[in-house]
């Protein structure tokens, strides 16, 4: 159990120098009190009260123990590696260090200075790795439910963006796979947001192969059939690069009216295509007369492959330039009242590119790709929770007022700039006083970010 140390001068702790300053003797020793460097996790603490997202998680999990034998419940096990993810500790293993951090003592309701810390590493680990592949599906059926009840409302219309992402394994982990075009053996998780908002809204790790049109249908009727719970009435858009532009994928969105906007793999019956050639013919020739550095121009057609049952509208983008024509396609469920060809790729299509700085931010700036466990179900676990820890984030980063420096920053600026802020926690027989920097430069956005995570009073 950590013992109190006063915030003031002991003459019995160890005293070490450094170089003086003005002819001023500085020495330094280990007797601040219990401080912590990372205060703003009471904003991580505020945010997941308001949403309550381990309390959803952790009721999708089996817990065989002795109730009555419990020092910590599964929610604040789930509750501390989460904000400490979000604080940019992504192993089980700092959570040993942290566990008598006042801090995170705090964050999760314990007091600062008595009582059992939080979880160990062994516990967090045994946790990571107990739930069943049952108990993961409702969890991301939870997790789901999270974005859907994220909106005051239910939307009248979403766009989903669907794709796949490049995950170096650690070694020959289940679900491992070698993949010829990244020349890597990893895996390829799916991930989902809402891009206009910057929503995650599912994560499923997968074999490091390309999903086949059959296996990309199914994610995305499981999708659409969770969403359709809470928002019957929603139109939902599905867009995404050419993977999942299959037939099977075209099928299941027609019959269940789901819109699509979706990149086209080209091949022959494309490149010969009488409106494509005309089009990338003229755009060559133009470009040559002109002696421009490159020239766009855009076509459209209807193709159908010929094991589809319908001709499907295809918009198809067209680029000369010094080094040859690159022509890339896109097939909608849009029909021309959508928009023209150039409308599809450019305005509808290419605001896809959103979704893949969210991936590199849930990827660089929240390390979900630390999957190094053995099992895929471990492995998954923690996409779980990083995406948890990407939803603090996102709650967090709504709250801070618009107009101020921080209103645009990524989740590892606002992480450096209000979470890993030091702190003093000084705790008293009748309260507790937390008191941060007085040179912190971002006081005002602090306060203003505590109060609106601040639950109403009932």
């Amino acid at each position: 159990m950590p013992q109190a140390t006063p915030a003031e001068q002991d003459d019995s702790a160890a005293l070490f120098s450094f170089p003086a300053v003005h002819r001023k003797k500085v020495t330094a020793a280990f007797d601040g009190g219990r401080l912590t460097c990372d205060g703003g996790v009471l904003l991580l603490a505020q945010a997941e009260r308001e949403m309550g997202l381990c309390a959803q998680l952790a009721a999708c999990i089996a817990d065989p123990r002795d109730q009555s034998r419990v020092a910590h419940k599964l929610d604040d096990i789930l509750r501390a590696r989460i904000f400490a993810i979000s604080c940019d500790y992504e192993d089980a293993d700092d959570l040993d260090a942290l566990r008598d951090d006042p801090g995170f003592r705090l964050a999760l309701g314990k007091l600062p200075g008595s009582g059992t810390g939080l979880a160990s590493q062994p516990t967090i680990s045994r946790w990571e790795n107990a739930p069943t592949t049952r108990e993961l599906a409702r969890m991301m059926k939870a997790m789901i439910g999270v974005y859907c009840t994220s909106y005051p409302m239910p939307p009248e219309a979403v766009t989903l963006d669907i794709d796949d992402t490049c995950d170096v394994v650690h070694g020959y982990q289940q679900l491992s796979f070698w993949n010829g075009h990244h020349g890597e053996r990893c895996f390829l998780p799916i991930h989902v947001y809402d891009t206009a908002t910057g929503r995650p809204v599912a994560m499923l790790l997968r074999s490091g192969k390309t999903p086949t049109g059959a296996e990309a249908a199914g994610h995305i009727r499981r999708l659409v059939r969770h969403i359709r719970r809470h928002w019957p009435t929603t139109r939902i858009t599905i867009r995404g690069h050419g993977h999942y532009g299959r037939p099977e994928v075209m099928t299941f969105c027609e019959a269940h009216g789901v819109d699509y906007v979706l990149g086209l793999p080209t091949n022959a019956v494309l490149r010969a295509d009488p409106e494509i050639v005309a089009a990338a013919d003229h755009c060559a020739t133009k470009r040559a007369i002109t002696q421009a550095p490159a020239l766009r121009h855009y076509a459209e057609t209807r193709y159908g492959a010929k094991s589809g049952k319908c001709q499907r509208r295809v918009a198809a983008r067209i680029e000369a330039s010094t080094l040859g024509l690159d022509i890339r396609y896109v097939v909608t469920s849009f029909d021309d009242k959508a928009g023209s060809a150039e409308h599809i790729y450019e305005i509808l299509y290419c605001a896809r590119g959103r979704a893949e700085n969210l991936i590199k931010m849930h990827k660089s700036q929240l390390a979900s790709d630390r999957t190094s466990c053995r099992l895929a179900n471990a492995n998954q676990m923690r996409l779980i929770l990083h995406t948890a820890a990407f939803w603090l984030m996102w709650r967090i980063q709504q709250v801070i007022p618009k107009g101020t420096a921080l209103a645009s920053a990524e989740f590892a600026t606002l992480r450096l700039r209000l979470l890993k802020v030091a702190a003093r926690v000084i705790e008293s027989t009748a309260r507790i006083r937390v008191a941060f920097a007085s040179a912190c430069p971002d006081v005002a956005v602090f306060r203003t970010t505590a109060s609106a995570l601040r639950p109403a009073p009932t």
